[in-house]
C-alpha cells in the first residue's frame, strides 16, 4: 500500500511540475511576442531616425517588430495609414492628411524635421535656363513655373511660404504637379520648370553637379515644422502603449542622429559609421563614396524627443484652409493628440 501511495504521489508531483513548465513556457512565448507595426517613409536623410532605430534594434527593445515601407510622396502615406495598410507615418502635412484628420482617421503624435537657421534645410533651386533668364532670388519666382508632387503637398506649401514672404500668392506661380520627386528633379534639370524646393542633400547634389542653381533657403522665411509623426486615431485610442513605445524608440533614433550628424567633426569615425547606416536606405543606387557627401550635406535639424512646433502646425493648417486645400472645420486640437506630444514653446 505504501508503495502504491508513494508511486501515486510521485506521478502527481511529476505531472504537476510538467504542467507548470508548460504554463511558464507558454507565458514566456506570449510575453516575448512583438507587436508588428509598419512605418511609411521616404528615402530621404530626414527620415534617418527610422533607419537608425530599426538598424540599432531600438524598436525591438520596445517589443516592436517593425517593417519599413517606402513611398514616393508624402500624401499617399496618410492614405495608407487611414486604410490600415501601415501604422505610422513620418512625413510633411498635406492636403490629403488634413482631409483624413478632419474625418477622424489620423492624429499627429510628434514632430521631426524642422527648419532652423544654421542647419541644412529645404533649399530653393532654379533651372540653369531660369537662372540665365534672370531668376536670381525667391522674389523672382512670381509668374514662374514651380515643380511639386501634388496639389496640397509640402512642395505646394513651400511655394506659399516663398510667395507670402515676397508679396504675392502661390497662385501667382505656375504650379506643376508632377507626382514624384524624381519627376520634379528631371523637369528642373531639363528646364521644363523654373524652380522647386527640396531637401538639402538633393539640392547640394544638383548644384554641385551643375544641374541647377541655389537661390535661397526656406529657413530664412519660416520656422517650418517640415515633417510630423502621425498614426491612426484607432492606434491612439486602442494601442496607446504601442504608440508610446514607438515614440520612445524613435526618439532614440533622433538623439543618435543629432549627436553625430549635427557635429560631424567631433567624431569622424562615428560620422562615417552613421553614413554607412543611412546609405543602406538613401542613395542606394550610388556607390558609397559618391553618396557620402550628399548624406553629410543633408544633415537636417530634427526636434529632440520628437517634439512638435504646434504653433507652426496651426499656421500650416490656416494656410491650407485659406487656399481651400483643407476642410474649414478642422482644428489643431482635432488633429493633434496632445497626450503624446512634447510641445515646442
Amino acid at each position: 500500500m505504501k508503495s502504491l501511495i508513494s508511486s501515486s504521489v510521485t506521478r502527481r508531483t511529476l505531472l504537476g511540475a510538467l504542467s507548470g513548465i508548460i504554463a511558464l513556457t507558454s507565458f514566456a512565448g506570449l510575453s516575448s511576442a512583438a507587436d508588428k507595426v509598419t512605418i511609411g517613409a521616404l528615402r530621404f536623410t530626414s527620415h534617418s531616425p527610422s533607419f537608425i532605430a530599426y538598424e540599432k534594434g531600438y524598436f525591438k527593445e520596445e517589443g516592436l517588430d517593425v517593417e519599413l515601407k517606402f513611398f514616393q510622396a508624402a500624401q499617399p502615406i496618410a492614405v495608407a495609414i487611414a486604410s490600415g495598410d501601415i501604422d505610422f507615418g513620418v512625413t510633411a502635412l498635406t492636403g490629403g492628411f488634413f482631409s483624413l484628420a478632419d474625418k477622424g482617421a489620423l492624429k499627429v503624435i510628434g514632430g521631426m524635421m524642422a527648419e532652423k537657421k544654421g542647419a541644412p534645410g529645404n533649399t530653393i533651386l532654379v533651372s540653369n535656363k531660369a537662372y540665365e533668364a534672370g531668376i536670381r532670388t525667391p522674389a523672382d519666382l512670381k509668374g514662374k513655373s514651380w515643380a511639386m508632387t501634388q496639389q496640397g503637398s509640402s512642395f505646394h506649401y513651400m511655394a506659399g511660404i516663398i510667395a507670402e514672404n515676397n508679396g504675392f500668392k502661390a497662385s501667382d506661380m505656375k504650379l506643376k504637379p508632377l507626382q514624384k520627386v524624381g519627376s520634379m528633379i528631371g523637369a528642373l534639370k531639363s528646364g521644363q520648370v523654373d524652380g522647386m524646393a527640396i531637401v538639402p542633400h538633393i539640392a547640394a547634389g544638383l548644384a554641385k553637379g551643375g544641374a541647377a542653381k541655389i537661390i535661397g533657403k526656406i529657413q530664412d522665411m519660416s520656422d517650418y515644422q517640415v515633417t510630423t509623426i502621425f498614426t491612426s486615431t484607432k492606434n491612439t485610442t486602442d494601442n496607446k502603449d504601442v504608440v508610446k513605445r514607438f515614440l520612445k524608440a524613435y526618439s532614440r533614433g533622433i538623439a543618435d542622429y543629432l549627436a553625430v550628424m549635427q557635429n560631424q567633426d567631433k567624431d569622424p569615425a562615428a560620422t562615417e559609421a552613421m553614413v554607412d547606416l543611412i546609405h543602406k536606405y538613401v542613395y542606394v543606387s550610388r556607390p558609397r563614396e559618391k553618396a557620402a557627401p550628399s548624406i553629410k550635406a543633408g544633415a537636417v535639424y530634427l526636434n529632440e524627443g520628437a517634439a512638435l512646433n504646434v504653433a507652426d502646425v496651426k499656421r500650416q493648417l490656416e494656410w491650407f484652409q485659406s487656399n481651400k486645400l483643407a476642410p474649414a472645420s478642422l482644428t489643431v486640437d482635432k488633429m493633434v493628440d496632445a497626450s503624446f506630444v512634447n510641445v515646442i514653446k
